[in-house]
């Protein structure tokens, strides 16, 4: 069949090609979810999306593409998260040396003490606000001080679904205001605006989200969610203080973390530098603990050998605790580089058939009708937002939400006399805040994962990532921070 498939002349795609890929994905992961509910996500939807790029690889087989050209498509989609992967497997390491280490226990015991549930989410939104702003990573404020704030709501017994959404929502906050966010920077570089226009842009939009999502967060923390009974704070930090030697010492692989971001090392070298200093930390600092875990592991009783086999299975499988407290042991049994091969899969697959359908020209075949009819400045905004949070969900990676609205709307954004950094920021909004709202987009697959709490849990209250990109569609209906290069006259906004 490829053979005589691949001496037939390119077609264009039809309208049909391009709606066929988007009817499997609804039907596949609609019948994943369907059947196995939140469990979906443990294997069921990543055959879904293998099985969609299949489908989108017969189109193209169809249309007369050969089949080394779906290779190189889907060598290309590899290439493109290899940076991403590496981020993944390195913060299920840091999860896991971090535990070992009292790092996160450390936070955790600490953060007990100071925060409250009646002002916990969106105290947490604030805290991961400043974090992401000052390090410009959502992925790495969520994968360290993220899960610790998920471990203090475990452990005050409030909602770990809204404590992720406080988490997500100051993170992003942080990732967009932020000229180290490698987002911001794209972004930017996409629509050829100057970085500092594009987050002063940005901020008409941002700061408002996040007064709305601390007001909602707020609200929560008074009128919400019952806190559920736990065995007790006073348990639990007295447990946690006979477990670990509790020290802002331990707190030293996140002062190297943030060292590292600031001075612009690479994100996957930064935590690896974290994970293997929490490590040997671990030998000197928490040897009771590091004990105990050999002889979990079944590891060697030799002085040296056994340590380092404590840190290496650490990284590898994650750190696991036997306290007696069902709450302690959730906390710190978790990490290790094995815990992210579901969600590097589910990745994969989503970035595959996004690479596919664009690659073969299907989803340019769905997004110019939406220029061609958008006749106002409004519909033009709908239309990128449209396309920001389709392609999330069709695409399954920020990065092809950002760049392909970014280059396939600026032209007509200039023809239409509005300034470019009115398309960088609402491509950031629709493209890079929608990410983590979807359950098999890289961003969403990540979240999920480091914070434990499903994307579907977590999703309502993620109010910031909600509430940004709406406010980018108000605005182009408006007129209100619309920046024109040139008068327009008669146009309807």
């Amino acid at each position: 069949m490829t053979d005589s498939l691949e001496h037939q002349a390119i077609r264009s795609p039809s309208l049909a090609d391009a709606v066929v890929p988007l009817i499997a994905l609804a039907l596949l992961i609609g019948s994943s979810i369907t059947l196995f509910g939140l469990d979906a996500l443990d294997g069921p939807i990543q055959v879904a999306l293998v099985m969609c790029c299949a489908v989108a690889a017969l189109i193209a087989l169809k249309n007369g593409h050969r089949w080394t050209a779906v290779q190189e498509a889907g060598q290309g989609a590899m290439s493109s998260i290899t940076s991403a992967l590496f981020i993944l497997l390195a913060v299920g390491a840091l999860i896991g040396t971090w535990n070992l280490s009292g790092t996160i226990p450390t936070l955790v015991y600490y953060g007990i003490q100071v925060l409250s549930p009646g002002y916990f989410y969106v105290a947490t939104a604030i805290i991961c606000g400043i974090v992401a702003m000052s390090i410009g990573s959502s992925w790495t404020t969520a994968g360290t001080v993220g899960v610790g704030l998920v471990g203090i709501a475990t452990m005050l017994g409030v909602s770990s679904a809204i404590t992720a959404g406080a988490v997500i929502s100051g993170a992003y906050l942080g990732d967009k205001l932020s000229p180290l966010s490698e987002t911001t920077i794209l972004t930017a570089q996409m629509v050829k605006v100057d970085i500092y226009t594009h987050i002063r842009s940005q901020a008409w939009t941002s700061v408002p989200a996040f007064v709305i999502a601390a007001v909602f967060f707020t609200l929560l923390g008074i009128v919400g969610p019952p806190v559920r009974d736990t065995v007790g704070e006073d348990v639990e930090l007295a447990k946690l203080g006979e477990i670990f030697a509790i020290t802002p010492v331990n707190l030293l692989p996140m002062a190297v973390l943030v060292i590292l971001s600031i001075r612009k090392a690479p994100a996957s070298l930064a935590l690896l530098a974290a994970s293997l200093w929490a490590g040997v930390q671990a030998v000197f600092l928490q040897r009771d603990v590091v004990a105990g875990f050999v002889a979990e592991i079944h590891g060697s009783t030799d002085t040296i050998a056994g340590p380092v086999q404590a840190v290496w299975r650490a990284m590898a499988n994650g750190f696991t605790m036997n306290s007696g407290i069902a709450d302690i042991d959730r906390l710190l049994s978790r990490g290790g580089m094995d815990s992210m091969l579901l969600t590097i899969w589910l990745i994969i697959g989503a970035v595959t058939f996004g690479a596919l359908l664009e690659q073969f020209g299907l989803i340019d075949r769905l997004v110019r009708p939406l220029i061609a009819s958008a006749k106002t400045t409004g519909q033009l905004y709908l239309s990128v937002f449209a396309s920001g949070i389709g392609l999330n969900i069709v695409a399954g990676d920020q990065y092809i939400a950002l760049v392909l609205p970014s280059r396939v709307f600026r032209m007509e954004f200039e023809k239409r006399g509005l300034a470019a950094q009115n398309l960088s920021r609402l491509a950031a909004d629709s493209g890079t805040v929608t990410s983590a709202l979807v359950p098999w987009n890289s961003c969403g697959a990540f979240m999920s994962a480091v914070l434990g709490v499903s994307t579907l849990s977590y999703l309502p209250f993620a109010m910031f990532n909600i509430a940004s990109p709406l406010l980018s569609v108000v605005y182009g209906f408006t007129g209100f921070r619309v920046v024109r290069t040139t008068p327009t006259e008669g146009e309807i906004t």
